[in-house]
């Protein structure tokens, strides 16, 4: 059923949020409210992230922020948008690979398969108060790899390595207690597809040169952990893969003019691949260039295959 509107000043967010949770609970017989659609003024300041707060962890309930002046001048666009947006937060899917299911994905078909994706952003330079902040995001779905789950954390300043991948307390009622956003993110997986990934491909991003196998040997040593801390034994194979957007290497057809090579903004086609001249000469490494450009020159990934014990060739890696 769908709840009265309600209006509340800025100030008094929190107490109108906390109201209109405790009215629909009572209205839908103790079922939990399950979106809430908040139309904010356009200069809103903090409040955006007031309401977001209080909203994902005071109360665990999904919402919804549109602008008043997108509202006033409402169009399909951005009602389709807006669909797409809560459809994937309330656990639909917008998007379906159809190979997945008629020709198979490399690497990933074959047994049950969860893709990582890890990165840490850091507060501007000058700013010592606010600390920096860790994401990982994983597959939840096989084999179509279409749903997706994401946590976060907040963990010292200037800090690369990611603190919570795993971790364990002590809780006085039972004893030693294991977790973190590795663990979490595998045992969501195995609620949803009913099994356990027989394999697992990490994604890291944001990790200079001089720090790759400094990550490596933590974050490779936690996801380890936190497979052990499900089973003993369950010990996937795991490929650790960083990706670089930071760099100065841009790639172009050797004829701008062939439409063969390039596509309408001129930069060359989604999917080429430089594996060899200017790569490293022993280590694993390639530039892929996965999506069209819009404006302006494409910039392709930086890939270092860290390490793979899932022992991809350099062609099915590049293919996934």
């Amino acid at each position: 059923p769908v709840i009265p509107i309600y209006n509340a000043k800025p100030e008094q967010v929190e107490k109108a949020l906390k109201h209109v949770y405790h009215v629909s609970s009572n209205k839908t017989k103790g079922k939990e409210l399950e979106l809430l659609l908040v139309i904010l003024p356009d200069n809103n300041g903090s409040l955006y992230g007031d309401l977001k707060r209080i909203c994902e962890t005071d109360l665990g309930l999904i919402s919804q922020c549109c602008l008043t002046k997108h509202v006033f001048k409402i169009t399909k666009q951005y009602l389709a948008n807006v669909s797409l947006k809560i459809n994937v937060k309330m656990g639909g899917r917008n998007t379906v690979l159809v190979d997945a299911v008629s020709c198979r994905i490399p690497l990933v078909s074959d047994i049950p398969t969860i893709i990582f994706g890890a990165d840490v952003t850091h507060p501007e330079n000058g700013e010592d108060s606010s600390p920096s902040i860790a994401a990982v995001v994983a597959s939840q779905d096989w084999p179509e790899v279409t749903k997706y789950a994401g946590l976060v954390c907040a963990q010292p300043q200037r800090q690369e390595l990611i603190q919570d991948l795993y971790k364990t307390w002590h809780d006085p009622v039972r004893g030693v207690v294991s977790g973190g956003m590795i663990r979490d993110l595998l045992v969501s997986f195995r609620r949803a597809t009913g099994q356990k990934p027989q394999r697992i491909i990490f994604y890291r991003d944001g990790v200079s040169e001089g720090q790759f196998y400094q990550v490596l040997l933590y974050e490779l040593d936690a996801i380890r952990k936190a497979c052990a801390s499900l089973e003993p034994n369950y010990q996937p194979p795991v490929t650790f893969i960083v990706v670089q957007k930071r760099h100065h290497t841009r790639l172009f057809a050797n004829n701008h003019r062939d439409r063969n090579s390039t596509d309408r903004s001129g930069n060359i086609l989604p999917g080429t691949v430089v594996d060899t001249k200017i790569c490293h000469p022993t280590e694993f490494d390639f530039y892929l260039c996965s999506h069209a450009g819009i404006q302006g020159t494409s910039r392709p990934a930086h890939y270092h295959v860290l390490w793979d014990e899932n022992n991809f060739t350099a062609d099915g890696i590049q293919s996934l």
